[in-house]
């Protein structure tokens, strides 16, 4: 799919998007990302995720 076409699905299901709240936890409690000031999102923009393997 080229970007045209990506940008025209988009436009078309508009109506249909919902919009998707990031949360993460900050100092023992769940809080929105988009709650949180410039330089807080540029930090949490820089964490790095990882996954954690089992153990057996």
């Amino acid at each position: 799919m080229n970007k045209n076409s990506n940008n025209q699905l988009l436009q078309n299901n508009n109506l249909q998007r919902t919009k998707c709240l990031v949360y993460t936890r900050v100092m023992g409690y769940h809080r929105p990302v988009e709650s949180f000031n410039i330089g807080k999102k540029g930090e949490h923009k820089q964490r790095i995720q990882f996954n954690e393997s089992r153990c057996y």
